[in-house]
C-alpha cells in the first residue's frame, strides 16, 4: 500500500538501511560482489537511480530476497512521485455503440 502523506520508501535507502548497514557491509563491497560500478549501486542508494528487473535479480541473489521486493519498492516509489506531478485528465465519455458508428 502507497503511503498517502509522506513518500514510500526508496528502494537504495531501503538496501542501505535495512541490509548493508545491519549486516555490515559496505557499498563498495556489494558492487564487486554484484560485479558494477560503484556509482550503479551508489546511484541506488541515494535515490538518484531506480532498481530495474535486471538490478532486482541481481540484489534478491546476492541478498537472499525476492526480485518482486525490490520491483514493488520502486513502482511505489515511481507512482507516489508521478502522482505529485500528474495534471488530471477529464474521463473519457462513452463512445458510441459498435452499432451507432457502423450506422445500424
Amino acid at each position: 500500500m502507497i503511503p498517502k502523506h509522506r513518500s514510500p520508501t526508496h528502494p537504495g535507502e531501503m538496501l542501505l538501511k535495512e541490509f548493508l548497514e545491519p549486516l555490515g557491509i559496505t557499498q563498495l563491497e556489494l558492487s564487486r560482489h554484484l560485479g558494477w560500478p560503484y556509482a550503479r549501486l551508489n546511484e541506488i542508494v541515494n535515490g538518484r537511480r531506480g532498481i530495474s528487473a535486471d538490478s532486482a535479480l541481481a540484489i534478491s541473489d546476492a541478498l537472499g530476497t525476492g526480485p518482486e521486493f525490490w520491483l514493488k519498492l520502486q513502482y511505489d516509489w515511481n507512482l507516489w512521485n508521478s502522482r505529485k506531478q500528474h495534471k488530471k485528465i477529464p474521463l473519457l465519455k462513452k463512445a458510441a455503440s459498435s452499432e451507432q458508428a457502423a450506422g445500424i
